[in-house]
């Protein structure tokens, strides 16, 4: 199949599930978005801000820092920077074996002054959002259960809103940075739409899913099987060790958004078949 009719096989896979109503954004979206993103990361060796962490009572939820980690570890391989950007205290819990950049700003003033110093200093290729956080026509950020978490959230909007280089975000559900490119299509769903808006937005069941979407993409143009490389478990497990909970359980499981580590792992199986990686059955 050519790549186009790849990429949206890839869109179909990735929100077959339904979980959040993301066959709804996904109709919004011109097909062929998860083969432009990859574009946008293709060959890239320099700096690669990957944003992520969403808030859940006092720590951080599994769904995002999985698969920035995976997409972190893929475009290092293929000769990227990447940085992670989040907020305590997902932060601190990284700094020993990632690149970090650390989001302290409490304000949207500050932290477009924050987002502008940063983005003048590592003069990135490339910003991505994976499941962070956006502003709400109101200024604040809300999560699923329409909770206000603004006083617990690290801001990360600017970074993409004030970005020269092509910016990238990830969402499952509509309160995620990049929905507001199709706020109007999912304004019926039961959620706090965010405002802030990308150069590209996809969509997937579970954000982490969207990064393997990249990350098949990636593999297929180097004829390496990235996604082979990626343990949904290991990453789960090394998370689970320095605090995270489930975004939907808000325990401290090896769970992502009340789904077991293997369905991240057949999401993966999934993709491989697509790209040819894997014979299917």
């Amino acid at each position: 199949m050519n790549e186009l009719t790849l990429s949206t096989a890839i869109e179909t896979t990735l929100v077959a599930r339904n979980l959040r109503n993301m066959k709804v954004a996904r109709a919004a979206l011109q097909p062929g978005y998860y083969l432009r993103a990859a574009t946008a990361l293709r060959d890239i060796s320099g700096p690669v801000i990957i944003g992520t962490g969403f808030p859940v009572t006092g720590t951080f939820e599994t769904d995002g820092p999985v698969g920035a980690i995976a997409l972190y570890d893929a475009l290092e391989k293929l000769g990227a920077e990447p940085w992670l950007a989040c907020g305590p205290p997902l932060s601190k819990c990284l700094l020993e074996d990632y690149r970090v950049i650390e989001l302290s700003a409490r304000s949207v003033a500050d932290a477009r002054v924050e987002a502008l110093t940063n983005l003048e200093k590592f003069q990135p290729k490339a910003v991505i959002s994976i499941e962070r956080p956006g502003l709400s026509a109101d200024g604040c950020y809300y999560n699923m259960r329409g909770e206000n978490i603004t006083e617990r959230s690290a801001f990360f909007d600017p970074y993409l809103t004030e970005a020269s280089c092509p910016t990238i975000a990830i969402g499952d559900g509509g309160n995620e940075i990049g929905m507001g490119n199709i706020r109007e299509a999912i304004s019926t769903l039961d959620i706090n739409a965010a405002e802030t808006g990308c150069d590209e937005l996809l969509v997937a069941d579970v954000s982490n899913w969207g990064a393997y979407g990249i990350i098949a993409l990636l593999g297929l143009w180097q004829e390496r099987d990235l996604l082979a490389e990626i343990s949904p478990l290991a990453i789960l497990n090394y998370l689970s060790a320095h605090g995270s909970v489930d975004g939907v359980t808000r325990e401290n499981t090896l769970t992502e958004d009340g789904l077991e580590a293997t369905e991240g792992q057949q999401i993966i199986e999934e993709l491989r078949q697509l790209t040819g990686f894997c014979p299917t059955t």
